[in-house]
C-alpha cells in the first residue's frame, strides 16, 4: 500500500478541521484508510527510498524555503530592486517519475522559482526564476541541491554527502 499517503491525509484531515474532537478522528482514519484503496490502481507502486538523505534532503529544502522567504520579501518590498526574470532550463539525470515530480514540487515550494514544464523526451525541466543573473549557475545549484540527494534517494546513486546507508 502506501501507508505515508494515509498518514498524509488523514493529518491534512485533522489539520483542515482544526479540531481533534472524536468524530473527525474517526473520520480521519477513515479518509487514510479508504481513500488510498480507492486511488490503488491509479497510484504508481513504492519505490524504495533511502532514509538518511531523504531527511538531508528535507532540512536543504526547509532551509531554503526558509532562505528564499527573506529574499523574495526584499526584492519585492525594497525600494530599490529590480529583479531579473528568467527562464532556467535544468537538465534532468532523474528517470523515476517520482523523483522527478519531487524536483518539480521541490522547485516550486521554493519562493522565488516555479518549475513550469517536464520535458520527457528532451530530458530537462523548464523553471522560471523571479530574480535570476546566472541561468548556468541556477541551474548547477538545482542539480547539487536537489537532483544530487534525489538521485541517491531513489534511483540508489552515490550520494553526494558521502552517506552509504
Amino acid at each position: 500500500g502506501h501507508p505515508w499517503l494515509s498518514v498524509l491525509l488523514a493529518v491534512s484531515w485533522l489539520l483542515l478541521q482544526h479540531t481533534l474532537a472524536p468524530v473527525h478522528l474517526i473520520s480521519a482514519v477513515l479518509i487514510g484508510l479508504v481513500v488510498p484503496r480507492l486511488l490503488h490502481g491509479f497510484l504508481p507502486a513504492m519505490a524504495p527510498v533511502r532514509l538518511v538523505p531523504a531527511v538531508r534532503l528535507l532540512g536543504v529544502v526547509l532551509w531554503d524555503i526558509v532562505l528564499s522567504n527573506f529574499v523574495v520579501a526584499r526584492l519585492v518590498l525594497g525600494p530599490l530592486s529590480r529583479p531579473q526574470p528568467a527562464w532556467v532550463t535544468v537538465p534532468l539525470a532523474l528517470t523515476h517519475p517520482t523523483a522527478i515530480s519531487m524536483l518539480a514540487s521541490i522547485i516550486t515550494t521554493t519562493p522565488g522559482t516555479v518549475s513550469c514544464t517536464i520535458d520527457e523526451q528532451r530530458r530537462h525541466i523548464l523553471v522560471h526564476a523571479l530574480d535570476c543573473s546566472d541561468t548556468a549557475q541556477m541551474a548547477a545549484d538545482i542539480k547539487a541541491r536537489y537532483e544530487g540527494p534525489l538521485l541517491a534517494i531513489y534511483e540508489h546513486t552515490p550520494d553526494p554527502t558521502g552517506d552509504r546507508t
